[in-house]
């Protein structure tokens, strides 16, 4: 299964990840090598776990993945609520990434579980 781009989980995951490296180019600079780095590294390492598992040779591999996404979609989680609290990000805008990104980690579970 190496048509990643077919995935919609992952069409999705990209959408985010442009979304969140706007977001975090408005946060102070002195987190530039902290939340910022830790945030954007979170985020990109979704749809690029999803492609390489996708570029592997068994189901098994894909899964194995998939979970890496899954872990990093629920760090990426903490972290905007960390931006939060600090008001780095603020208005509906929290919500709005939150809600969508719980969507992409449902999506991952049922992309997971079809290939158990």
């Amino acid at each position: 299964m190496n048509r990643f781009k077919d995935l919609n989980v992952w069409q999705k995951a990209m959408d985010l990840t442009t979304e969140i490296y706007r977001i975090t180019e408005k946060f102070p600079q002195a987190e530039k090598f902290g939340l910022i780095s830790q945030i954007n590294r979170s985020v990109v390492s979704i749809p690029s776990n999803i492609a390489e598992g996708a570029g592997r040779n068994s189901k098994k591999e894909f899964s194995h993945f998939l979970s890496i996404a899954i872990g990093s979609a629920f760090e990426l989680e903490t972290q905007l609520l960390i931006a939060q609290n600090l008001k780095y990000i603020s208005g509906d805008k929290p919500k709005e990434l939150v809600t969508e990104l719980s969507n992409i980690q449902n999506m991952l579970f049922g992309l997971k579980k079809s290939l158990n």
